[in-house]
Parts: structure tokens; sequence; C-alpha cells
């Protein structure tokens, strides 16, 4: 997905991250990070931000994938951790070999307020939108 927070001065930064969605409703898309990285210090300072998910496409019919913003909140080592990691690493088994590198990032859980789906294969132009308290 690309996640995309504003900065100090409202400047926009938009970052490509994996993320697997955990097993709930809402979903919560997770994905780990630096925090450190530019994303992960606009995230320290202010929790809002947008997101976008959607595969790559030739044709107009072709495009379809989510829109969404809410808030991105730390995910602390403890049974939501051990969640979303089963799910990162069911998505992605690759990650498994690389347990130095994630434990110098931080879990990161995006919790959407507003989800739009866009989806050409419904007709030009199709929107769904589910909003969430």
């Amino acid at each position: 997905m690309t996640l995309a927070t504003s900065g100090l001065k409202g400047e926009p930064h938009a970052a490509p991250v994996y993320f697997a969605v955990g097993p709930r409703e809402p979903p919560y898309l997770y994905f780990f990070s630096d925090p450190e990285s530019r994303h992960g210090r606009d995230l320290a300072r202010s929790a809002i931000a947008a997101a976008a998910c959607y595969p790559e496409c030739q044709g107009w019919q072709d495009i379809r994938g989510l829109q969404m913003h809410g808030k991105v909140r730390l995910v602390e080592r403890g049974k939501e951790w051990d969640t979303a990691w089963a799910c990162y690493t069911a998505k992605f088994p690759f990650v498994k070999t690389l347990k130095a590198i994630i434990a110098r990032n931080a879990l990161y859980a995006f919790e959407p307020d507003w989800i739009r789906l866009v989806d050409n294969h419904q007709g030009f132009g199709f929107k769904q939108e589910w909003t969430f308290p």
C-alpha cells in the first residue's frame, strides 16, 4: 500500500509499505517501518494518515483499489503484535528470515475510519464507501 502522511509544515509524503490485513472489522492494516523514517517521524507527531492499495493495471477496465483515511498507531509486543505477525508472515513468508531487521523496526496498525472501493470491473467510475466510527 502507499501510506500518505504530512510533515511538520503540512508537506505531503507518500511511502510504499508491505502490509497485511488483521482479522477484525473494520480491518487493521499492519506494516513494519523504521520509526526514524520520514513517515515514522510524521506519525509520531500526528497519527492521521491516508492510504491506497491497488494492483498495477494497463486499461481503464482494470482499475480497482482502495482509498482510505484514518489513524496509525504503534503496536506494542503482546497478543495483538503476535496476531499481526502471524498475518504478516502468512502473507510474506520471507520475512521470517529477516528477524534482525524486523527487530530494528516498529509494527504499526493503520485503522481506517473511511474506505472507498473503486472498481471499474463493475463499470466505469464504480465506487462504494464505508465509514467506521
